[in-house]
């Protein structure tokens, strides 16, 4: 990751020292090096130009740490263990010069104890940022503050990372997860166990979960394959151990029998070639989840998607076959667990949409898709299954939350009052 933030910012123009362990061998550099080659990978390129490439010194963190002294913004992205990144963050606090901004890439780890026990002059210049990888191509950064964050320091990563890294930048809390990552990994547990649970096969889940919600053609098993399965367990196992025991996320979090096995057997996804979709010669198979078989995998075929790409949602949310209950389970929990976040994670429900949009590629966010649902059929419905209905939503089951006026977009704010929708720095 930290080469993809190197590689992104000299595409912006802006020089660039990529710093990593010191090697043993005969090139110290050679794990900054391998960062740089994987920069110019010919299926995923990270630089956009040989200029860019000029731009990135490469260097280690034994014979290179002084290069820092003068550096505007130190974006730290080592491994996610907080005594390393703390000792980094002394080394750096001792090294830099007072005007240095300093971020961390974390995913998982509060920004209260990224920086207990630094100097308050240090916690003044520090936040998260972010990034989602491929950097280049990912345009989602959340930018995550601390108590003593000030206000110039976000306004000055803000501003840059919007306009000459070219990210959507979605202000965040200080809360487990974020945003993005919270909402979408619980869309893909939930899509997940719901479809062994009904006994979907990957094919059938995947084109539900998919383009007919207006979410990549990779539905829940291909993106499973695409991260890697033993990565995505990883990921489950950090939110489970972060997130507040009563959360909804722990109804999706335990580790499922047929999939552990599939790890031990190295059918962890796209890079090992096999997951639970596997190319076989010219022909694309796809696993029996009953047996653990491979068998031909062949499109879909069936009259509730074509009758959903021609008349949309509501034909499939209408359906009471397995399909159509498979997809009212999966959308109706990961809207109801969307909207649980107002106000206490975020009190602007744009900032979960935007990182919806941005960081999982949806074509609507929550929001979005209850306002084309309807929110108070939504509310309905969901009392009717019996299940709890998050108050953010009772409270507003009358409303829309996205109204357009003379003056601009509004959005329905976590007070119930509506509010403009402002436009970013990045965004004419």
């Amino acid at each position: 990751m930290g080469a993809g933030i190197a590689g992104q910012v000299a595409n912006a123009g802006t020089e660039v020292w990529l710093l990593d362990l010191p090697s043993n061998g005969e090139d110290v550099n050679i794990l900054s090096a391998k960062g740089l080659e994987r920069l110019k990978d010919p299926d995923m390129p990270g630089l956009m130009s040989e200029e860019a490439e000029k731009l990135i010194n490469l260097g280690n963190t034994r014979d290179h740490f002084h290069e820092l002294e003068d550096c505007d913004w130190i974006a730290e992205a080592v491994v996610e263990r907080l005594d390393i990144k703390q000792a980094l963050y002394r080394r750096l606090n001792d090294t830099c010069k007072e005007s240095t901004i300093i971020t961390s890439n974390t995913s998982t780890i509060p920004i209260r104890l990224l920086t207990e026990d630094m100097p308050t002059e240090f916690c003044e210049r520090f936040a998260i940022t972010h990034f989602f990888n491929p950097v280049r191509f990912m345009r989602l950064l959340e930018l995550v503050r601390g108590e003593f964050t000030r206000d110039d320091v976000i306004n000055t990563l803000d501003v840059f990372s919007e306009i000459n890294l070219g990210k959507g930048v979605v202000s965040c809390s200080d809360t487990p997860g974020f945003l993005a990552n919270r909402v979408g990994v619980f869309a893909i547990q939930c899509a997940l166990h719901n479809a062994f649970d009904l006994k979907l096969s990957p094919t059938e889940a995947d084109a539900f979960f998919g383009r007919p919600l207006g979410l990549p053609k990779t539905g829940v098993f291909g993106l499973y394959d695409l991260i890697g399965i033993d990565l995505m367990a990883d990921v489950v196992k950090s939110l489970v151990s972060i997130l507040p025991e009563n959360d909804a996320f722990h109804n999706y979090s335990a580790p499922i029998d047929f999939m552990t096995n599939m790890i031990a057997n190295g059918q962890t996804g796209n890079k090992n070639e096999k997951g639970f979709y596997k190319q076989d010669g010219d022909e694309r198979k796809v696993i029996n989840l009953s047996n653990g078989e491979y068998i031909q995998h062949e499109r879909l075929k069936a009259p509730l998607l074509d009758m959903a790409e021609k008349n949309g949602l509501s034909v499939i949310l209408n359906d009471t076959g397995h399909y159509g209950i498979y997809i009212w389970r999966v959308l109706s929990e990961t809207l109801c667990y969307a909207a649980s976040l107002v106000p206490e994670v975020t009190e602007d429900l744009t900032q979960i949409d935007d990182a919806m949009k941005l960081g999982y590629n949806w074509a609507k966010g929550p929001f979005e898709l209850l306002d084309e649902i309807g929110i108070e059929y939504f509310v309905d419905r969901v009392k009717s299954d019996g299940r709890d209905v998050p108050s953010f939503l009772l409270n507003n089951q009358s409303s829309k939350f996205y109204n357009g006026s003379e003056s601009g977009l509004n959005f329905l704010g976590a007070d119930g009052n509506t509010k403009p929708i402002v436009r970013s720095s990045g965004v004419l």
